[in-house]
C-alpha cells in the first residue's frame, strides 16, 4: 500500500507558490495579446480585400490544425535557425501561445461579426455611416455580447496550455512539480497537488463561462 505524504510539501510552498504567479500571470500576458490578435485578424477576415483573407485564413488553420506543443517546440527551436534572433524560452513560448490563440479567437470574432444581420449594415450605409463606422458603432458592440462565452470558454483553453510550457523549462507550476518530483521521488503527492491547483484556478472561471453562455441563452 503506497503511504501518501503531502506534509513534506510545505517545505516547498516558496517554489509551488511562484509556479502559480508564473502560470496565471503568463496566461493574462498571453490571453492579452491573444485577443488583439484575434480582434485584428477577425476583422481582416471579413473585409472586402481577398488577398488579405487569403493570407490570414492561412494564418489561422496553420495554427488550428497543428499541436500546441510541437508550435511551442518550433517556435524555441526552429525560428531562431530560420530568422537567425535567438529567442528565450519566455519570449518563443509567448510567441506561440499568442499566435495559437489568436488563431482561435480570430475565428470567435468573425463569428461574431458576421451572425449579425445584413440589414443593419445597408441601414448604417443608408444614413451615411462609412464602413468602418458601422462597424464600429453597431456590428461590434453587438457582436461581442455574443462573443464573450465563447471569448472566456477559449481563455480557458489558453490557460490549460501554460501546462505545455515545462517543455521549454519556463518555471510554471507544473514546471515547478517537475522540479519537486525530481527533488522528493514523491511524484504522486505533488502531481496531485499540482491538479488541485489547476482546479481551483479553473472552476471559477467555468462558472463565469457557464452563467455567460446562460444570459446569452435568455437574452
Amino acid at each position: 500500500m503506497y503511504s501518501w505524504d503531502f506534509g513534506m510539501l510545505w517545505q516547498y510552498r516558496g517554489i509551488i507558490v511562484s509556479g502559480v504567479i508564473t502560470t496565471v500571470l503568463f496566461t493574462a500576458v498571453v490571453v492579452v495579446t491573444g485577443l488583439l490578435v484575434g480582434v485584428l485578424v477577425g476583422l481582416g477576415r471579413v473585409s472586402s480585400n481577398r488577398t488579405l483573407c487569403g493570407v490570414l485564413r492561412g494564418y489561422v488553420e496553420v495554427f488550428r490544425c497543428t499541436p500546441v506543443l510541437v508550435q511551442l517546440i518550433w517556435f524555441y527551436y526552429a525560428l531562431p535557425v530560420l530568422l537567425g534572433i535567438e529567442l528565450s524560452p519566455w519570449m518563443a513560448a509567448a510567441l506561440a501561445l499568442t499566435l495559437y490563440g489568436g488563431a482561435f479567437y480570430s475565428e470567435i470574432v468573425r463569428g461574431g461579426i458576421v451572425s449579425n444581420d445584413a440589414g443593419q449594415t445597408e441601414a448604417g450605409q443608408a444614413i451615411g455611416m462609412t464602413r468602418w463606422q458601422v462597424m464600429r458603432r453597431l456590428i461590434l458592440p453587438q457582436a461581442f455580447r455574443r462573443m464573450t462565452p465563447p471569448l472566456v470558454s477559449q481563455s480557458i483553453m489558453q490557460l490549460k496550455n501554460t501546462s505545455l510550457l515545462s517543455v521549454l523549462a519556463v518555471p510554471d507550476l507544473v514546471y515547478q512539480g517537475q522540479l519537486i518530483a525530481h527533488d522528493t521521488y514523491r511524484p504522486l503527492e505533488i502531481y496531485t497537488l499540482v491538479a488541485v491547483l489547476y482546479f481551483i484556478i479553473l472552476f471559477p472561471a467555468t462558472v463565469v463561462a457557464k452563467r455567460l453562455e446562460l444570459h446569452q441563452i435568455k437574452a
